[in-house]
C-alpha cells in the first residue's frame, strides 16, 4: 500500500445531536450544521461549516473553518491539529464530542479488499436475511434484481457487476472533485493575498511617486494600477471557475462578498456569521433616516465626489467616505465629547493630537466643545486629504491592507488595536479582521464593533440602495473603477 494514500478513519459522536452515531471515511469531509456536511450535528455550538478533515503528509488533520465557537483539544482552541488514534475532540466550549479513530493500514487493506469485492457487493444487494431492516436504495436494486432474475439470471449480473462499478467510480469521482474545489479555493485565496502582499510592497515607492507628481512617477504608478488590475482580473477569472458568487447566493450576499473584498478582505475565507451580522446592520439603518439624510446632505454640499477622489488618489477605494458618514453624519461642525486624548472635530473627527501629526492646525479653542473658526479639522478640503493620509498610512502598515482594520483602529485608536495585531503575523493572511474576531472578540469594545459593521453595511447598502429598500441611487456610482 501507498504509504501516502489515507488510512480510514472513524469518527463516533459522544456528545451531541447527529444523524448517525459513527461514521467511517477514507476521503476529505466536512463537520457542521448544514446539510452538505457529511458529519451533521444539531447543537447552537456548531456552526454551519464548523471543520473539515482531510488527509496531508501522511496524517489525517483537522482544520477549524473560522468556526464561530473554535475546535478544542484538552481545553485549548485549535486552528489546525492533526488526528492520532483514539482522540477527542470538542466543538465550542462544552460543545459535542467527536471521537476520531485511525485504523491502520494493514487493517485498511483488508476491509478495502471486502468492501470492493463483488461478493460483498452481491451479498450486500441481493442477499436476504431474515429480520434484516434495509435502505429504500437497497430495496429498489433488490426489487429490480428480482424481476429481471426471472429473464435472464446470467445476463443480469453483468449487468449488475457493471452497475456497482459505474456506483463506486462516481463516488470516487465526487470525492476527487470536491477535494479538488478546496484545492482551488485554497489556491485562490493564496492569490489574493499575494495581491496584498505586493500592494504593501509597493506602498511606500507609490505614496512618494503621488506626492512627486512629475510625469514619470505619474507614469510609474499608472504602469503599476495597469499589472495590479490584470492580476485582479486573472483572480476574478478564477473565482467564476470556484462559483463563489454563484447561483446559490443572493444578491445581497453576492453584494456583501463584493464590499468586502473592496475593503481588502478576503471574500473565500469570509467567517460565516459575517454575512449574517451585515444584514442585521441593515436592518438597523433601514429603521432610520441618518443614512439617507446624511447622504442628500453630503451630496448637496458637493463632498461625495471630492471625498472619492481624495480616497482614490490615496489608493484608496471611495467606499471609505462612509467613515466619515459614521463619524459625523458628514458635518463639518461636529465637536465630540471631551476625553483623555481630548476633543474630536470635524467631519473626520480629529483628536488634537492626531491633527497635527497629519498637517492640521488646531484653534485657540482646541479645549472647548465648540466650533473653531481658526481650527482646520473644520475645513474640508484639508481636513479630508488628512483623513485620506491617515487612513492609508494604517492601511499600508499595521493594518496589512485589512480595510476593516484600518476602520477599527480608527474608532478604538490605532494604538490600542495595534497592540493586539501586532501579536498576530506580519502578513495579509494572518493579520486580517477575520483573524482579529476570531482572536480577541472579546477584547473589542462593542463600540467599535458596531462601528465597523455600520460603515460595511452602509458601503453595501449604497452599492444598490433600492434593493434594500432605500428611495436613492448608489451615490459613488460615477466614482468607482469600471
Amino acid at each position: 500500500m501507498n504509504p501516502s494514500s489515507p488510512s480510514t478513519i472513524r469518527v463516533s459522536v459522544e456528545k451531541g445531536r447527529a444523524d448517525k452515531d459513527e461514521y467511517s471515511f477514507s476521503g476529505p469531509f466536512k463537520i457542521g450544521r448544514d446539510a452538505e456536511c457529511e458529519v451533521r450535528l444539531s447543537h447552537s455550538k456548531v456552526s454551519r461549516f464548523h471543520a473539515e478533515v482531510r488527509f496531508s503528509q501522511g496524517k489525517w488533520w483537522l482544520f477549524d473553518l473560522q468556526s464561530t465557537n473554535g475546535v478544542f483539544l484538552d481545553g485549548r482552541r485549535q486552528e489546525q491539529l492533526p488526528l492520532s488514534d483514539n482522540m477527542r475532540v470538542e466543538l465550542g466550549e462544552n460543545g459535542p464530542v467527536l471521537l476520531f479513530s485511525v485504523q491502520a493500514s494493514d487493517q485498511k487493506e483488508k476491509a478495502q479488499a471486502r468492501e470492493l469485492s463483488p461478493d460483498h457487493y452481491l451479498k450486500h444487494y441481493f442477499e436476504e436475511r431474515k429480520g434484516e431492516t434495509v435502505g429504500a436504495h437497497t430495496m429498489m436494486i433488490r426489487t429490480v434484481y428480482s424481476h429481471l432474475q426471472k429473464k435472464q439470471k446470467r445476463k443480469f449480473r453483468l449487468v449488475i457487476a457493471v452497475f456497482v462499478c459505474l456506483f463506486l467510480g462516481l463516488g470516487a469521482y465526487a470525492t476527487h472533485k470536491h477535494f479538488e474545489l478546496n484545492k482551488q479555493k485554497a489556491l485562490a485565496e493564496d492569490i489574493f493575498y499575494a495581491i496584498k502582499s505586493l500592494e504593501l510592497e509597493f506602498a511606500d515607492l507609490l505614496r512618494v511617486a503621488r506626492q512627486n507628481k512629475d510625469a514619470q512617477s505619474l507614469e510609474y504608478v499608472r504602469r503599476y494600477q495597469v499589472r495590479r488590475s490584470e492580476l485582479e482580473k486573472k483572480y476574478d477569472d478564477f473565482l467564476k471557475g470556484l462559483d463563489v458568487y454563484g447561483k446559490k447566493k443572493s444578491e445581497e450576499e453576492r453584494l456583501i462578498l463584493s464590499v468586502a473584498r473592496t475593503f481588502g478582505e478576503c471574500e473565500i475565507s469570509m467567517p460565516e456569521p459575517f454575512t449574517q451580522e451585515i444584514l442585521n446592520y441593515i436592518a438597523k439603518w433601514k429603521s432610520s433616516q441618518r443614512l439617507s439624510k446624511a447622504l442628500d446632505q453630503a451630496k448637496k454640499n458637493g463632498y461625495i465626489g471630492k471625498i472619492a477622489e481624495v480616497m482614490q488618489a490615496h489608493g484608496l477605494p471611495p467606499q471609505f467616505m462612509y467613515l466619515g458618514l459614521q463619524e459625523s453624519n458628514f458635518n463639518l461642525n461636529a465637536c465630540g465629547p471631551p476625553t483623555m486624548f481630548g476633543i474630536a472635530k470635524g467631519m473626520w473627527q480629529f483628536i488634537p493630537t492626531t491633527a497635527r501629526n497629519y498637517g492640521l492646525r488646531t484653534g485657540p479653542l482646541a479645549e472647548l466643545q465648540q466650533v473653531d473658526p481658526e481650527d482646520e479639522r473644520h475645513d474640508f478640503l484639508k481636513s479630508t486629504q488628512a483623513a485620506a493620509e491617515y487612513i492609508s498610512y494604517i492601511y499600508n502598515t499595521q493594518a496589512q491592507a485589512s480595510g476593516l482594520l484600518v476602520m477599527a483602529s480608527y474608532n478604538w485608536g490605532e494604538n490600542r488595536v495595534i497592540k493586539l495585531i501586532n501579536t498576530m503575523p506580519e502578513n495579509p493572511k494572518e493579520r486580517n479582521f477575520w483573524r482579529l474576531l476570531s482572536k480577541y472578540r472579546s477584547n473589542i469594545p462593542q463600540e467599535t464593533y458596531d462601528y465597523v459593521f455600520y460603515i460595511v453595511s452602509a458601503a453595501v447598502i449604497g452599492e444598490n440602495p433600492r434593493l434594500f429598500g432605500f428611495d436613492f441611487d448608489n451615490p459613488l456610482a460615477q466614482f468607482q473603477k469600471q
